[in-house]
């Protein structure tokens, strides 16, 4: 490679990496090509990536040696004898440390023993070193922590927490379009997809998947048969499908050891280490063309090593960083422009901090707000459903379910949209819906002979039973233990529709550029304004609601229950009919007994008892109609109902009916009133109490300590603050933006005279 050659490549993949270390540091959209490194712990994922920068730098062994994604900005440099390290400052990007690869170990291994104690176990956040060596390639490679499988049981459960976290690290950071990922694999089986299972998630075409069976030198003696080998070193479609990078797989092998001074240590050196790398890729030729019993073709030589893995990747990424050149000057262009408008934005924020123009802004956001919250009311598309939209069985796991007093709940399928994703005004029609769909259709909970007979009770001056008083004591027993819970159910579940209200104008003002952001005691004390408003009112509400429950539960009016007398009346005559038997035209009441009779004369032998009529006149055939007086009637009646303890069929009957048509009143009364109330009295008030309200909490905030209310000493540090971090992100793009600039016109330069040479000939 010439001189002037290698200078240019070397601008190239600076500029890259300083273009890799502004995303991370600003989370900026660039598409920095990169080789993400994916594999099991097992895999040999450590001592590949050694292998590719020619030199050990990092602990390699068995469990998890790294817990943060490790970036190796790798610069091939004939000059360095040696590794030259920098290590890029976490809080300062812009920093990069120089350090000997011990400090960096120990920088590697405290940051695992720091995450080890943390909840999250693991970061996504980089550790980015810079490399410059005489072995190393011009790669940039991203090291993650290694795949766990880790076994079944509730005894590896720390493990399967573990292996949970690590998947979700890789699988977000193979999400990067621009990577190129590096799946490893230690099979000598392409059916075993155990890396590839995770990375076909995110790739599923492997359109960008470089696969690399590792342990090569462990699985050739593994092969009985030459036809084994063939199908491992071509694997058929069936087995490896998709469209991998380089056609076929890469096949490599690292020799075990560790460079060092110890007696433990197997290499002196990186260049005895390197030479070793070198010897064991003969070794795997040899051993491979001695299994097939012929020589490797050259297509088949080129998969084979560490070496041809790394010039492969080094040309692919060459490549891909050549044609992103004229892509990524537009970028920076459009981040620039960004970051000259978050400039300026800080400036006339820090020119607004005084008084009167606070106070302007506080009540401009105090309408925004009103304005937003009326609209989510009246019904808008805006906001996204899927981010704050909530299914029926959503709303009810987090705002409460109506559940009747047996604990069975309606099913949700059964309500109008319940699968669809609503907010505001709509889901509160749901909500309403649901209870009327609910109340509607709870029936009076079972009545017992038990309950009638504890109803009776005794009068205060006598002991007789009035069975329109046993079935109003029951009825509003019912009642009030059955549509107390729902009323409840009812002002939780408004309530918490009501306060996703706020999130979701939070968003709306956002979205629109009308948040007051940086203004956090301002906006806490509106979110909590707004938020008291809406328990107040609810409980205010559910308190009106109560009164008119406990009005109908406590006194029962005829007139309102009389809707159903027409059925009632029905009722009664059809089991009348029913219970009386018909002799000679006359009606018999089987409740009324010889024994309730007899008991109620005083002496057997003054006077012949009406049963005994009754019973000689029927053997007789004679007519009862003719004997039976309407006084006779009117005892009997009073024998059966009023005198008598012993619950006739009859009764019963008539007792049911009656509790059955005071609590259908009660519940036609309760829905209707409770619906009225809810929507006169909780959802009315958002309208047009809550402007006033807070109007008045702003005013009473203005009065009190404006600069507390909007914290103007700490707001003026953190935009200050703001503005020294832009700046400095829009030096870092402007010297960015002229070395891509420079490149790109190096490039077109070069492409042109090489047309024109082409030309010529």
């Amino acid at each position: 490679m010439e001189r002037s050659e290698w200078e240019e490549q070397c601008r190239l993949y600076e500029a890259y990496n300083d273009l890799h270390g502004l995303a991370q540091a600003f989370d900026t959209p660039f598409d920095a090509p990169a080789v993400l490194v994916v594999g099991h712990q097992t895999d040999g994922k450590s001592a590949l990536v050694e292998a590719l920068m020619g030199f050990q730098f990092n602990h390699v062994g068995g469990g998890t040696k790294t817990r943060r994604p490790i970036t190796l900005h790798m610069k091939y440099d004939p000059d360095s004898h040696s590794p030259l390290c920098r290590l890029v400052s976490d809080s300062d990007p812009a920093q990069a440390h120089l350090m000997s690869l011990a400090d960096i170990q120990a920088y590697i291994e405290a940051e695992n023993m720091r995450l080890e104690k943390e909840p999250s176990l693991f970061s996504a956040k980089e550790i980015i070193i810079r490399v410059e060596y005489k072995y190393c390639p011009n790669l940039t490679i991203i090291d993650t922590p290694g795949l766990i499988a880790p076994a079944p049981g509730p005894k590896n459960r720390a493990l399967q927490v573990q292996a949970r976290a690590v998947e979700a690290l890789v699988r977000a950071k193979m999400q990067h379009k621009e990577l190129i990922i590096l799946c490893l694999e230690d099979c000598s089986d392409w059916s075993n997809a155990t890396t590839r299972r995770v990375v076909m998630q995110i790739d599923p075409e492997l359109s960008r998947t470089v696969i690399v069976s590792t342990k090569l030198d462990t699985k050739i003696p593994q092969f009985a048969r030459s036809s084994d080998v063939e199908v491992f070193l071509s694997p058929p479609t069936c087995m490896l499908d998709g469209c991998i990078l380089g056609d076929s797989p890469f096949f490599t092998s690292v020799p075990s050891g560790r460079v060092g001074v110890g007696h433990d240590s197997v290499y002196r050196s990186n260049d005895e280490f390197k030479q070793a790398i070198s010897v064991r890729e003969k070794e795997d030729v040899a051993s491979l063309e001695e299994k097939l019993g012929r020589s490797l073709s050259v297509q088949e030589r080129s998969r084979i090593g560490v070496s041809k893995l790394r010039s492969f990747l080094e040309e692919l990424l060459q490549k891909r960083y050549m044609e992103n050149v004229p892509l990524i000057i537009p970028l920076l262009e459009k981040e620039h422009r960004s970051a000259t408008r978050r400039m300026n934005e800080i400036i006339q924020e820090l020119s607004t901090l005084d008084e009167l123009k606070l106070k302007e802004k506080g009540r401009l956001f105090h309408d925004m707000f009103l304005t937003k919250l009326s609209m989510l009311l009246k019904g808008t598309v805006v906001a996204p459903p899927d981010k704050f939209g909530e299914t029926l069985q959503d709303e009810r796991s987090n705002g409460g379910a109506f559940v009747s007093s047996d604990g069975l709940q309606f099913p949700h399928k059964l309500i109008p949209n319940a699968g669809m994703r609503l907010y505001g005004g709509a889901q509160y029609h749901r909500a309403m819906a649901e209870f009327r769909f609910v109340v509607g259709g709870t029936k009076c909970p079972p009545i017992t002979r038990e309950e009638i007979v504890n109803a009776c009770g005794v009068e205060d001056i006598h002991d007789g039973t009035n069975y329109s008083r046993t079935a109003c004591v029951i009825a509003v027993a019912k009642a009030r233990d059955t549509f107390e819970p729902f009323l409840h159910q009812l002002g939780g579940r408004l309530l918490h529709i009501l306060k996703r209200l706020l999130p979701i104008s939070v968003y709306l003002l956002q979205k629109d550029g009308e948040y007051l952001s940086g203004h956090e005691v301002f906006l806490k004390r509106v979110a909590s304004a707004f938020n008291d408003f809406a328990e107040s009112t609810e409980r205010a509400c559910r308190e009106k609601c109560m009164e008119d429950l406990v009005s109908t539960t406590r006194y029962v009016t005829w007139s309102l229950h009389n809707k159903n007398r027409a059925g009632l009346r029905q009722f009664l005559d059809s089991f009348s009919g029913t219970d009386h038997t018909t002799v000679g035209g006359t009606s018999v009441y089987p409740g009324f007994s010889q024994d309730s009779a007899v008991g109620s004369l005083a002496n057997e032998k003054d006077t012949k008892s009406r049963a005994d009529v009754k019973l000689s006149h029927l053997a007789s055939g004679t007519d009862l109609t003719s004997i039976q007086t309407t006084e006779t009637r009117l005892a009997d009646l009073l024998d059966s109902t009023l005198w008598n303890r012993k619950l006739a069929p009859s009764s019963e009957r008539i007792v049911y009916a009656l509790v059955q048509q005071i609590f259908h009143g009660i519940r036609e009364y309760f829905l209707a009133s409770a619906e009225l109330k809810f929507n006169c009295f909780l959802l009315m008030p958002v309208v047009d109490k809550l402007p006033a309200l807070l109007r008045e909490d702003l005013k009473s905030a203005f009065e009190d300590d404006l600069d507390n209310i909007f914290d103007i000493t700490n707001l003026r540090n953190i935009l200050g603050q703001q503005k020294q971090d832009v700046e400095v992100e829009l030096k870092r793009i402007k010297r960015l933006k002229d070395k891509f600039r420079s490149l790109h016109e190096q490039l077109s330069l070069r492409r042109r005279t090489a047309n024109a040479f082409y030309d010529s000939c």
